[in-house]
């Protein structure tokens, strides 16, 4: 009995944890700086897009949003390619030298992002790519390649064997075995990858504050750091610029995640 009457208790006030916040936030886009100290949580009386408004325009919002989309959908796009022919590789090479090179890959989790920053910078100044989309990009990929490999590789491992025999009895090749088989049953995994990919290229921030120092080539986490005084923020512009940036993390998720629970070799090997 007790137990029934804790557990609906505690789901309702981790529900609240995750709900009020974003309530705050939520409607603090559509309140002036009074009004959301008054009342926080309250719905707002007046509701107005000025705030949202403000962040594009005089917060600079627009570029720095584009910027954003350019860097994260190239570093997803080339890191997904590179991760699944890596992954490939290690699920259909045979012995030692599989699992040497999946465990190089992989051993890029281990590294603190922290503690490659001091050569990271110099490699890239003496490149000329510090300041520059494209430093960002390459740097997203090589950060992000090892989950990537990670996660495709245990998906990959896991695809019967039978089915890539019989692609080589019909004369495919590895590279048609892969975009013929590989790929079409790892979408699930795929999809899982991208949004990993995606979110931790969004909101990367270290890399952007630490490489760009030009207006024109800031990213949204770094524009939204404007956004805070240094004896007082405009909480609700904050907020409004907070949500834009939320939203395309959002989409993501929505457009892929019908993927996540969908079975890798599901009808593809019948008993």
């Amino acid at each position: 009995m007790l137990h029934k009457t804790v557990r609906p208790l505690a789901l309702t006030l981790g529900a609240a944890v995750i709900v009020v916040p974003l309530l705050v936030v939520l409607f603090g886009t559509f309140k002036t700086l009074p009004q959301l100290f008054e009342s926080p949580l309250a719905p707002p009386s007046s509701p107005s897009f000025d705030n949202y408004r403000r962040a594009v325009d005089e917060g600079g919002l627009g570029p720095a949003f584009l910027n954003s989309v350019l860097v994260t959908a190239a570093a997803v796009l080339i890191t997904l390619v590179l991760a699944g022919l890596a992954a490939f590789f290690c699920a259909r090479v045979p012995g030692r030298i599989s699992w040497a090179v999946f465990g190089v890959l992989v051993a890029g989790l281990a590294v603190p992002a922290q503690a490659a920053i001091v050569p990271q910078y110099v490699l890239f100044d003496r490149l000329g790519l510090t300041d520059s989309l494209l430093g960002l990009v390459l740097v997203n990929i090589t950060m992000t390649l090892p989950t990537a490999v990670f996660i495709l590789g245990g998906f990959l491992r896991t695809i019967p064997e039978v089915l890539y025999e019989a692609a080589e009895l019909d004369g495919a090749g590895p590279l048609r075995a892969f975009r013929s088989i590989a790929l079409p049953l790892t979408r699930p995994a795929l999809a899982t990858t991208a949004v990993f990919l995606f979110v931790m290229d969004w909101n990367e921030l270290l890399y952007p504050l630490l490489f760009i120092r030009s207006s024109e080539n800031r990213t949204l986490p770094l524009a939204l750091l404007d956004f805070q005084g240094e004896f007082q923020t405009q909480y609700p512009l904050l907020f409004a610029g907070v949500v834009v940036a939320s939203a395309p993390v959002v989409v993501v998720y929505v457009l892929l995640q019908r993927y996540f629970v969908t079975g890798l070799t599901a009808g593809a090997v019948r008993g």
